[in-house]
């Protein structure tokens, strides 16, 4: 866009352009301030119509020599859908042109979604329309109508931002035009590759490429390979893919590693100066076999006829410091990475796993907190502090659950067993307290893959978890809980862990499911997490307890990180937050810090705590999408040569394009087709979670029982495909007159529980809650 004033202006025009509010704060920024962005918007709304660029500089006064730097300005305002220009170039007010900004989502099928920023309902975008973009690409859409399925309509009208800069995908060669297929299946425009830009790579490899020109209304994407991954069977390489596929940061730039190096290799004399002297007291950490990086060291002993625990957790924030290579990398990755086989960690090796590991018998800092806790497990007080401390045991879950069971086999660290006994006991007024706060125990079962020599899966087993785990959520649990209610105190703000309970919309559908057990829930429209334990209880001896607690986790909504304090349903507090894994969590630094901050009578404020909130959020979804698709490569190649063969399984879930069935035993899910099910029109009933035959009335419902047999299994689509065989109780013809209710609602047979996500081989703690945060331990979760 190019803007020119002429130099004369009126004393109108001056008046004009220095009656800006928000000058002041232009002058703090800027040596020459320009009209503000607030103040342009002003102008362009009070004239009534469109301008073109240099008719709104001739208003503000914009001289020549401020014409470039205006027309920046401008076209910053253009990229975040604040203007946008028309066909003749004047310049809009996109509110006045009704206007939806929002990002793409796009479905494997072509065609995709706008979720608007507003939050409103979102827009159905044709597969004609999203050839003018991307998943992901950030746009402005009008809405033009509904489609035949009464969904609101959109057509793009501008991209704001392009997402999609480098592609992983596999390259293909045809008749001599080369394309590369995206692995992102969102993503459904393949790469066109011209002569030339493909380097060393062969057809059928995998490939990184980097976009030259990114699609439009009449033209594919154009790119370039810049880097050729291997085969595609090659191991490791669905890690790799998808490294690349969700644009995850797995290289340290050199400015960080080489701030890394300059780090001191263990704790330094002077560090000790302002910290409480802790190396006496015997904590020990205690973790999965092959966890590498320690958090969290623990402490118990008898104290006023209570408890005084201790929960001390590394000092990652006194080695990395706002602002530095390590901080801005910490925040643009957010969290650790844990794949089988391998981790891609937050911080260097030189912090993860050394200087702020509490690796055991070496000094280390660590930020503390000390709480007595009454016979009932009340917090009756608890205090904050920075400490140097020493680790007297690296001990591992399995190990404490066998000593709590049987002493005489501590041996050597038989030192260890009353403080060990202390924090069992603990666990157990722990325990007690967390019933009648009434908080939410889904149970679950967790699995973990067993790897041979050559890298892929050679069994998945279920995680055997024990009382040694649930000691260690509870001590981790107090201290976030003390650390939330400090920070609150303190009116500092900082970012929550927070779960809000079910919409209105999922209570209602939650509601009517239940009903059809001749069950319900209590709590009015208002229900706490005390009505869903208590309901849990009821439902436990049931044979169909396994399909109710699926439907009753699904009611809920997923816990996100936040600095409006709205209390985490699925625990049950008021108040809640992460401080216990600084190493491999972000918000949790930044809750160290501010806990640091508020100790000194200061304010921590790294930005907007808000968009921290939602960094955090984003890259921990990041993190779970790329691991569940690397675990959906291996099961399936560990599925490839066992096609043919018969299985037992629960439908695991129900969509309106067939039913996922997970397998017992074997913990790996499978597609039955909605084709796959019989010579019938079948309907999806949402609020029943269940698949219904318009002529034969039967029915396929979430936690029915059924024998498949596997017919396909693809590695390029990472999915495996069942036939139905035989069925225990799921093809049911419903009662005349009553839709979705069988004559035997209460004779299933007792539904397997569903295998879920594949836990890393660091860790084997199992989920507790819907949010996924009652192992606030290191464990990959399923998050509601």
């Amino acid at each position: 866009m190019k803007t020119t004033t002429k130099t004369k202006k009126t004393n109108k025009t001056t008046a004009l352009r220095w009656s800006d509010p928000h000058l002041e704060r232009e002058r703090e920024r800027y040596e020459n301030p320009l009209p503000s962005r607030e103040f342009i918007m002003d102008v362009l709304r009070q004239h009534g119509t469109p301008l073109l660029g240099d008719e709104l500089g001739g208003l503000l006064g914009i001289t020549p020599e401020e014409a470039d730097l205006f027309a920046r300005r401008l076209r910053a305002m253009e990229r975040d859908g604040e203007l946008i220009q028309n066909r003749r170039g004047d310049l809009c007010v996109v509110e006045k042109l009704d206007l939806i900004k929002g990002r793409i989502e796009g479905h494997p099928d072509g065609f995709g979604f706008l979720k608007p920023e507003d939050g409103s309902e979102d827009l159905f975008l044709s597969p004609r329309e999203l050839q003018k973009a991307m998943h992901g690409d950030r746009v402005m859409a009008r809405e033009i109508g509904v489609d035949r399925r009464g969904r609101r309509e959109g057509k793009i009208v501008e991209v704001l931002e392009r997402a999609n800069t480098n592609i992983v995908g596999r390259l293909l060669i045809e008749h001599g035009i080369m394309l590369v297929v995206p692995e992102n299946k969102r993503i459904t425009q393949d790469i066109l590759i011209p002569a030339g830009s493909q380097g060393n790579a062969k057809s059928g490899e995998v490939v990184s490429v980097e976009l030259v020109e990114q699609p439009a209304k009449y033209n594919k994407p154009v790119g370039r390979i810049i880097e050729v991954l291997g085969s595609y069977a090659d191991p490791g390489m669905e890690i790799e893919i998808a490294l690349r596929k969700h644009s995850l940061p797995y290289i340290f730039p050199d400015t960080v590693e080489a701030l890394a190096k300059k780090l001191p290799k263990k704790v330094l004399k002077k560090d000790h100066e302002g910290r409480e002297d802790i190396r006496h007291l015997p904590l020990v950490t205690i973790d999965g076999e092959t966890a590498r990086d320690f958090d969290d060291a623990v402490y118990c002993q008898p104290e006023n006829g209570g408890f005084r625990l201790i929960v001390a957790i590394a000092d990652v924030s006194h080695y990395v410091q706002p602002g530095d290579p390590l901080d801005l990398e910490a925040y643009n990755r957010g969290n650790s990475v844990y794949f089988p086989r391998r981790v891609i960690p937050m911080l260097p090796e030189a912090l993860s796993n050394g200087l702020c590991s509490l690796n055991p018998q070496v000094e280390r800092l660590c930020m503390v907190c000390d709480m007595q806790i009454g016979t009932m497990g009340a917090v009756k007080s608890y205090r904050f502090y920075p400490a140097v401390m020493y680790s007297h045991a690296r001990l591992t879950y399995n190990q404490v659950w066998e000593w709590l069971q049987h002493p005489e086999n501590a041996e050597e660290h038989s030192h260890l067993l009353p403080q060990l006994n202390n924090l069992y006991t603990l666990f157990k007024v722990l325990l007690k307290a967390r019933e009648r706060r009434g908080a939410i125990d889904f149970e679950t079962i967790e699995t973990q893959m067993v790897f041979n020599d050559d890298k892929k899966i050679e069994r998945i087993v279920p995680v055997t978890r024990n009382d040694a785990h649930r000691v260690i959520e509870e001590c981790m649990l107090s201290a976030n809980v003390c650390a939330s209610d400090f920070l609150k105190k303190q009116k500092h703000p900082t970012l929550y862990r927070i779960h809000e309970g079910p919409t209105p919309e999922k209570l209602v559908a939650l509601r009517e499911f239940l009903s059809e057990f001749g069950l319900g829930l209590t709590g009015g429209d208002d229900p706490q997490a005390k009505d869903y334990a208590k309901l849990l209880q009821q439902i436990k001896p049931r044979p169909d307890a396994q399909l109710l607690q699926t439907v009753m986790l699904r009611s809920l909504q997923q816990a996100v990180y936040s600095p409006d304090n709205v209390g985490h349903f699925g625990l049950a507090y008021e108040h809640y937050t992460h401080f216990t894994s600084p190493i491999r969590r972000y918000p949790d630094l930044l809750v160290h810090r501010s806990i640091k901050a508020a100790l000194k009578g200061e304010k921590y404020v790294p930005g907007n705590w808000v968009e921290l909130g939602g960094h955090s959020s984003m890259t921990e979804r990041r993190a779970d999408d790329a691991t569940r698709d690397v675990e959906a490569w291996l099961k399936c190649y560990y599925m490839q040569d066992r096609v043919g063969e018969e299985f037992v399984g629960t439908i695991a879930s129900v969509t309106g394009f067939g039913l996922f069935v997970a397998l017992d035993d074997i913990y790996v899910e499978g597609l039955v087709h909605i084709s796959e099910l019989g010579s019938d029109y079948f309907h999806f009933d949402k609020t029943r979670h269940q698949i219904l035959g318009e002529r034969t009335g039967v029915r396929y419902r979430l936690g029915d029982r059924v024998h498949v047999k596997i017919v396909r299994v693809s590695l390029d689509t990472t999915r495996i495909d069942f036939s139905l065989t035989t069925v225990d109780n799921s093809a049911r013809k419903t009662m005349a007159g009553a839709p979705g209710k069988t004559a035997h609602k209460h004779t299933d047979k007792p539904a397997a529980k569903t295998a879920k996500k594949t836990t890393q081989n660091k860790h084997s703690a199992v989920q507790s809650t819907p949010s996924g945060d009652a192992p606030a331990k290191k464990t990959r979760r399923r998050r509601k």
